[in-house]
C-alpha cells in the first residue's frame, strides 16, 4: 500500500485562511497511529517518539513537530541546532522552539522550519503573571502582536498562540503570514491544537478551559486495571490450591519412554 505524502511547510502556508487545521499532542505510537487514521493534520510529539524507528510506519502522512515540554529552554543555540538537525534526519517536519529570537534566526538560516510560541508560554510564564491568559488588555494584546511579528521576522513559519482572547488572536492572525496554532485562542487562527490526553479523557487532574473531552478512557483504563488485578489474583489462588496447572496445560510423554527415563535415573543412582 502506497504511503500518503506528508504536507510540506509550503503546502500548509498555502492553506492559511482557507480552512482550519487540526492538531494534537500525541505521546505514544498508538496515539500517532490513531491520529493518522483519523486524518489529524498536524501532530506534536516528544523527542523520543520521533526517534522511534516505528514512528513513521504509524504516522507516515502526519506533519510532525517534535518538542520538549519547554522547548529546550536553557540550551545554547548550537545545542538546539544540533538537536534540530538530528530531529530533521529522524523525519521531523519542523521543530518547536521557545528559545530566543537569535536561535530561531539561526535555525532558519539552516532552512529548518520553526514553530514558535506566543501568549501563555509555560517556560516564560513568570514574565506574564503565571499560568493565566495573556492579551486581556490593550497593552498585553499589543505585546502578543509584537511577539508574533518578531517571530515572523526571525523566520518562524508558525507559532502556537496559547490562551489569548479569541478576538485578539483573530486580529493578530490576519496580520501575520505565519500559521497560528490556537490552543485556547479561538477559531480565528489557522489550527486548533489540543492534547490527546484531554481529548481522550486521560487527564485525572485539572482540565484547561479550552480542552474538550471526547472520551472517558481514564474510566476504561480503571476498568482494565481492575480486571487485570482480578485475573492475577485468580491465577495466584489457582497456584495455591493446585487448580493450575491442569493436564491440558502440560506436555505428555509416552509411558514406555517415561519408564526408560526413570529406570535410567535409578541405574545412575545405584552405579
Amino acid at each position: 500500500m502506497k504511503k500518503p505524502n506528508r504536507p510540506t511547510v509550503a503546502d500548509l502556508l498555502a492553506m492559511k485562511g482557507k480552512r482550519q487545521l487540526s492538531m494534537l499532542r500525541v505521546t505514544t505510537l498508538e496515539e500517532a497511529e490513531a491520529a493518522e487514521a483519523a486524518g489529524i493534520d498536524l501532530i506534536s510529539v516528544p523527542f523520543e517518539l520521533i526517534y522511534d524507528p516505528r514512528f513513521r510506519d504509524a504516522a507516515p502522512g502526519r506533519f510532525t513537530i517534535p518538542g520538549g515540554e519547554y522547548g529546550q529552554i536553557g540550551a545554547t543555540t548550537d545545542e538546539i541546532l544540533r538537536s534540530a538537525v538530528k530531529l530533521r534526519a529522524a523525519s521531523a517536519d519542523a521543530i518547536y522552539c521557545a528559545a530566543g529570537l537569535p536561535t530561531i534566526r539561526r535555525l532558519r538560516e539552516e532552512y529548518i522550519p520553526v514553530c514558535g510560541h506566543t501568549g501563555l508560554i509555560p517556560s516564560h510564564a513568570t514574565w506574564t503573571g503565571g499560568f493565566k491568559a495573556v492579551g486581556k488588555t490593550a497593552e498585553t494584546a499589543d505585546y502578543v502582536l509584537r511577539q508574533v511579528k518578531d517571530l515572523e521576522a526571525a523566520g518562524a513559519f508558525s507559532a502556537e498562540i496559547e490562551v489569548v482572547p479569541a478576538e485578539v488572536a483573530t486580529a493578530i492572525s490576519a496580520r501575520t503570514s505565519m500559521l497560528l496554532l490556537s490552543m485556547g485562542a479561538g477559531a480565528g487562527c489557522d489550527a486548533q491544537y489540543l492534547f490527546a490526553d484531554d481529548v481522550l479523557g486521560m487527564n485525572r487532574g485539572h482540565y484547561p478551559r479550552h480542552a474538550k473531552v471526547y472520551r472517558d478512557l481514564a474510566a476504561e483504563f480503571d476498568r482494565i486495571q481492575r480486571e487485570r488485578t482480578a485475573a492475577f489474583a485468580e491465577f495466584a489462588d489457582d497456584v495455591r490450591t493446585g487448580a493450575y496447572p491442569e493436564a491440558r496445560h502440560t506436555v505428555a510423554i509416552d509411558e514406555q519412554e517415561l519408564a526408560k527415563f526413570l529406570d535410567g535415573l535409578d541405574n545412575k543412582r545405584n552405579a
